[in-house]
C-alpha cells in the first residue's frame, strides 16, 4: 500500500504521524511511505531518517496523494480538497463536534478511521490512552500556570507555603486523564476532589491514592458544591465518539472566585464547560468568562511533540500495519478494534455515536 504521512498545520500542532522507526517497519511489511518535508522538525525527527528507514520526501501533496493517510490531528478545511474516494484516513478525527468534516469525508468517499473511537474487548481506547496520559499530566501543569497573577490568574500556588493554605483542585472524570491529573496535582501538593459516575472506579482511585484525595459522586450538587471552591477545575469526561456533557453550567462558573482556571480537555468533542464557547490554540491558549480563566486547547499533547510522538506512534503502528497490509475490510473483519475505528465508510456514516450527536442516519459497516 502507499502511504502518506503529512506535516500537520493545526496551530502549533508540533507531533507527526509516525516515526522513523514506524516507517522502517512499515516498509519492511513492502509498503511504500511519503513523508512531506519537515514533517517530523519538530519531534525531533529529521528528513535523513526517514529517508533512511526508506522513506521517501516529498510535498503534502506527495503525501495525500496516497492510499492511506496516517495523521496526528483531524484534517483541516484546507485539507479537503485533497481527499479521494476509496482513500482511508487514519488519525484522531473526533466526528462528533464537526459537523464540516463529516460531510466532506462521506462526500469524499473516504474511510475514516478514528483513534479515539478503536476500543478494546475490556472497554479501554489504546490509542487514546498516552494522549489521555499526557493531556492529564500537562492539565494540572498548564492550569497553575494560569493561576499566576501575571496571567490574571488569582495569584496562588496549588502547594500553597507554611502557614499558608493550599490550592483546591476540582477533576470531574477519573478516568485516565482524570487520573494522571490526579497524580501531578497530590504531587504537586494540592487539596484534590476528583467525581465520577462510577463508584467503583472512585473507590479503586481513592485505594490507589491511600487516601490522599477526596472521591465524589458526580451529581449536579456535588459539582456545583466542588466548583464553587476550586481554584483549579480539569474537565476529564469522555464519551467514546460522542459529544461530551455539559457538567459545569454558566452559573457554577459564575460562582467561582475571579482569577480561578478551569481546563476543558474534552473540548474537541464539545467540552463539559457552558462557558467553553470555542477551542483555542498554542499560541492563544486562554478567554476569560465571568472572570474564569478558560483554557480549552484542543491538541494540549502537541506542545509536546517529542514524547506525544514517540507515545502515538507506538500505539497506532501496529493497527497501520494490519490496515495496509490486508486491506480496511479484512483487516476489520479480523480485528474488532479497527471495525470500532472506522467512523466513515465508502460515503456513509457508521459510528453511531457520531451520528447520534449529529441526528444524522448511521449505517453498519459492511
Amino acid at each position: 500500500m502507499l502511504i502518506g504521512i503529512p506535516k500537520e498545520i493545526k496551530v502549533e500542532e508540533h507531533r507527526v504521524g509516525m516515526t522513523p522507526s514506524g516507517v522502517h517497519d512499515l516498509v519492511n511489511a513492502n509498503h511504500q511511505v511519503i513523508v512531506e518535508k519537515d514533517a517530523g522538525f519538530y519531534s525531533g525527527y529529521l528528513d535523513k531518517e526517514y529517508i533512511q528507514a526508506g522513506a521517501t520526501i516529498g510535498t503534502a501533496e506527495d503525501a495525500w496523494d496516497t492510499e492511506m493517510v496516517i495523521k496526528v490531528k483531524e484534517p483541516l478545511a484546507s485539507e479537503y480538497h485533497y481527499f479521494k474516494a476509496g482513500q482511508i484516513i487514519y488519525t484522531y478525527l473526533h466526528l462528533a463536534a464537526n459537523r464540516e468534516l463529516v460531510d466532506s469525508l462521506i462526500k469524499s468517499q473516504v474511510t475514516g478511521v478514528a483513534y479515539e473511537t478503536m476500543e478494546d474487548r475490556h472497554g479501554h481506547l489504546p490509542l487514546l490512552f498516552p494522549m489521555s496520559e499526557i493531556a492529564g499530566r500537562m492539565a494540572v501543569q498548564v492550569g497553575s500556570h494560569f493561576l499566576e497573577q501575571t496571567f490574571k490568574g488569582k495569584g496562588i500556588i496549588l502547594s500553597g507555603v507554611t502557614g499558608v493554605q493550599r490550592g483546591n483542585v476540582v477533576i470531574i472524570g477519573a478516568g485516565t486523564v482524570g487520573f494522571n491529573a490526579a497524580k501531578i496535582a497530590v504531587g504537586m501538593g494540592a487539596n484534590v476532589t476528583i467525581l465520577d459516575i462510577n463508584a467503583d472506579r472512585l473507590a479503586e482511585v481513592d485505594n490507589l491514592f491511600d487516601g490522599k484525595i477526596q472521591t465524589l459522586m458526580s451529581n449536579p450538587h456535588n459539582i456545583a458544591q466542588a466548583v464553587k471552591s476550586a481554584d483549579l477545575v480539569i474537565g476529564a469526561v469522555l464519551i467514546p465518539g460522542a459529544v461530551a456533557p455539559k457538567l459545569v453550567t454558566e452559573e457554577m462558573i459564575a460562582n467561582m472566585e475571579k482569577g480561578s482556571v478551569v481546563v476543558d480537555i474534552p473540548i474537541d468533542q464539545g467540552g463539559i464547560f457552558e462557558t467553553s464557547v470555542r477551542a483555542t490554540t498554542h499560541d492563544d491558549p486562554v478567554f476569560i468568562s465571568h472572570g474564569v480563566i478558560h483554557y480549552a486547547v484542543a491538541n494540549i499533547p502537541g506542545a509536546v511533540p517529542r514524547v506525544a510522538t514517540d507515545a502515538l506512534s507506538s500505539a497506532t503502528l501496529p493497527y497501520a500495519l494490519q490496515i495496509a497490509s490486508k486491506g480496511i475490510k479484512k483487516a476489520a473483519a479480523d480485528n474488532p478494534m479497527i471495525l470500532k475505528g472506522i467512523n466513515t465508510f465508502e460515503g456513509k456514516l457508521t459510528e453511531k455515536s457520531v451520528a447520534d450527536s449529529l441526528d444524522l442516519e448511521c449505517t453498519k459497516f459492511v
